[in-house]
């Protein structure tokens, strides 16, 4: 039997704001634990929570960017529940009345094609604290920092049928809200975290399988991995005779495995109803239009007015404007230097390998957007060949200078272009190298073409470098041809 899974994900990304969602702690990421917890966090008896009003505009800026109806109406309810790190009992969320509605996200598939994919909501709710089991024996630890910070979980359709789509949804979520600024996005940090819901059917039916739920995935790896591990468990479960039982799971990377967590849970189970503390939020056609109008560009137009009017590659595009800090670096060199190309060549290659090599992020580069631009404008206009850009260019990284052309003046990295100039060296190593001048005359003409490169290598190394590639080969050859 052919087996198709069937994928939807419910994305929680952290918002941007400097309080929590109901009262003015501070959401500051690695403070001591409970130092950033106050009475409202904590559901102490008499407080009343006070809608952050931040949230409430980064919500409706991530709808808008989806393509979303926004509602002009939302309102939040408690979801009940009892947990060690949820102290008031329950967690103040929005079902009925999201914030943000039916919307979609398109992402590329590894075949070229485009796919959409649904999105059911998102809505708006506070995160619970944290529990701490490895620093004490027999004991769990619990930092109540993170509760009541404020949440965007994104609820998509099952419209996706492999974990390599998950993965190019999951990463068009974190460009989409990366570029707006709503969240940092930072995985490692809890900024982002991920929840799969994956089942399995016979390709072809219609009726969806039981599904079962990947718990708090915190990685692009992670969650990849994760999926394809469920989808061959619940695949070799039924082909063994067994059945997918609903439930949440978790995903241990080292063991590479999902394990049981618990019994899935329907949403009677936790007793939603309408919080008695917080009015609904009445947003006007206004307020809404006023967001609208203060998007920035995003990846997709990014990446059209990469290839339409820059003239780059799909591929080149794509890799740029996934990154709203990396796009912003190209684009800032491209209009210094005014070579797109020859712009996006250097940052997702030399720029990109350094930053891989140190495991940099683009906003750590030592090398400012500037400094790379008057590196490129002098190899542009033939100042230095591509030899000498690479020197420059670890100088720079480096620190040994400000510009380009103080590292040329400085080490001498001008490159010779007066044709006199290279003809005499020319002559010296045809001089000092004879056995192999005579070795070219005798090769059949087809075998030249290989044997010349000895002749170049001999002339840049005499030039230290700065001799101009093509009219060193150009001479040469005519220089051997006429030996």
């Amino acid at each position: 039997m052919q087996w198709e899974a069937v994928i939807g994900l419910e994305v929680h990304a952290q918002l941007a704001t400097e309080s929590k969602i109901f009262s003015g702690a501070s959401t500051r990421f690695g403070a001591e634990p409970n130092t950033q917890a106050c009475v409202i966090d904590l559901g102490m008896p008499g407080v009343l929570p006070v809608l952050n009003e931040k949230a409430v505009a980064m919500a409706v800026l991530f709808g808008l960017a989806v393509d979303s109806e926004i509602p002009q109406r939302s309102s939040f309810e408690r979801k009940n529940y009892f947990y060690p790190d949820l102290p008031k009992g329950y967690q103040t969320s929005q079902m009925a009345e999201p914030i943000v509605g039916l919307g979609h996200l398109d992402i590329p598939l590894e075949d070229g094609d485009i796919k959409k994919i649904r999105i059911h909501h998102a809505h708006l709710e506070e995160d619970a604290g944290k529990s701490l089991h490895e620093d004490f024996h027999g004991m769990t630890g619990v930092d109540l920092n993170r509760a009541g910070t404020p949440l965007l979980e994104i609820v998509s359709e099952p419209d996706m049928n492999s974990a390599k789509e998950a993965v190019a949804y999951l990463k068009g979520i974190h460009a989409i809200v990366t570029y707006l600024g709503i969240s940092d996005g930072n995985m490692a940090e809890g900024s982002m975290r991920c929840d799969a819901n994956v089942s399995i059917r016979p390709k072809g039916q219609e009726k969806l399988g039981t599904r079962c739920e990947i718990k708090n995935v915190n990685s692009f790896r992670f969650v990849e991995k994760a999926i394809n591990h469920e989808i061959q468990r619940q695949i070799e479960l039924i082909e063994d005779g067994g059945r997918v039982i609903q439930e949440t799971r978790l995903y241990d990377p080292d063991l590479d495995e999902t394990r049981s967590m618990r019994t899935k849970e329907e949403a009677n189970d936790y007793r939603y109803f309408p919080c008695p503390d917080l009015l609904p939020v009445e947003l006007d056609a206004a307020y809404i239009q006023h967001l609208k109008e203060s998007l920035p560009e995003l990846p997709e137009q990014k990446r059209q007015r990469f290839t339409t009017k820059l003239g780059l590659s799909e591929y080149d595009a794509g890799v740029l404007a996934a990154s709203r800090p990396l796009a912003d670096y190209f684009d800032r060199v491209t209009e210094i230097c005014g070579d797109a190309k020859l712009a996006a060549n250097w940052v997702t290659g030399e720029l990109s390998a350094q930053l891989n090599r140190e495991s940099l992020d683009i906003t750590q580069a030592p090398v400012a957007p500037e400094q790379l631009a008057g590196l490129l404008k002098r190899l542009g206009d033939d100042t230095i060949n591509g030899k000498a850009a690479k020197q420059i260019f670890a100088a720079l990284w480096a620190g040994e200078g400000q510009t380009a052309d103080e590292i040329i003046d400085a080490k001498g990295l001008k490159q010779v272009t007066d044709t006199g100039a290279i003809e005499a060296i020319i002559d010296e190593v045809l001089a000092n190298n004879q056995p192999q001048v005579d070795q070219y005359k005798a090769a059949e003409p087809d075998k030249r073409g290989k044997m010349i490169g000895f002749f170049v290598g001999q002339v840049m190394k005499a030039s230290k470098g700065t001799a101009n590639p093509q009219a060193v080969n150009q001479l040469l050859k005519d220089k051997l041809d006429q030996a």
